[in-house]
């Protein structure tokens, strides 16, 4: 098995081998992926994260040596800016939250990408790891509040609904799959919005019963998720209520606790 590593900030995924493809995903730096296949220009990858699978340009892809040892320590950045400099080139990388720091090491701030050495500026990676689980999740998930809707994202510049669960699970060190329709499998399911806490996942979905959306709960009748832009609405059995349009727009499904 090949595998690929990102070493750029942000690696859009595609749906097609085509810049005007539908991006599905966002690789961000230091997650890793397997290369499935190569055509002209592009290579189809699959994430390790998560399992999803597209086409990233070619010229993003930084292939693993096949012998490389696996780095079990797991750093992650999770401030919202993130500087890191290669230390034997001239530059340096912002790096959004949930980025991986391969082999990082806390006293001197310096981590690898197999013979590539890197700096973190700064910021103290799982800085948070003090906090009570569900308080580190309502803290992560407004690191990207305002932040704009777009479909694929999973970063503060831009990051759909699946995207920002995921993410915000993902600083806590729980995989998520990446889309809503697969993530509501998971936990175990409430019967009503009163029983719900900081943290657990409320699904909604069309007409026809499909999951459509998802955002987290944040406290009493209220909820974080992406929808134009990530914003805090009123939610209860009936879906989620936007007070500045005076109307339901998510009908409610279920809602799910991950952590027990």
């Amino acid at each position: 098995m090949q595998l690929g590593i990102s070493d750029l900030s942000i690696i859009p995924v595609r749906a097609l081998p085509s810049e005007k493809a539908e991006m599905v995903t966002q690789i961000l730096f230091g997650e890793k992926y397997e290369i499935l296949e190569e055509i002209e220009k592009w290579t189809r990858i699959k994430l390790l994260f998560d399992g999803y699978t597209g086409w990233i340009d070619s010229k993003m892809v930084f292939a693993l040596d096949a012998d490389l040892k696996e780095d079990t320590k797991n750093y992650m950045v999770s401030e919202t800016f993130n500087i890191v400099n290669r230390t034997d080139v001239w530059g340096n990388k912002l790096l959004v939250p949930g980025s991986n720091l391969p082999f990082f090491n806390k006293e001197t701030s310096e981590f690898k990408i197999s013979n590539h050495s890197y700096i973190l500026s700064e910021n103290n990676p799982n800085s948070h790891d003090d906090k009570p689980l569900r308080d580190r999740l309502i803290d992560y998930a407004f690191k990207y509040y305002n932040s704009p809707y777009l479909w694929g994202g999973r970063t503060p510049y831009g990051i759909d609904c699946s995207g920002l669960s995921q993410i915000v699970y993902k600083l806590i060190n729980i995989n998520l799959p990446r889309d809503a329709s697969k993530q509501v499998e998971i936990g175990d399911s409430l019967l009503f919005v009163e029983e719900a806490m900081p943290g657990d996942l409320a699904f909604f979905g069309d007409k026809e019963g499909a999951i459509t959306h998802v955002g987290m709960i944040w406290k009493h009748h209220k909820i974080i998720h992406a929808s134009g832009k990530v914003r805090i609405d009123n939610i209860d059995q009936e879906g989620i209520y936007n007070e500045e349009m005076k109307r339901y727009t998510h009908k409610l499904r279920t809602i799910k606790r991950i952590l027990k």
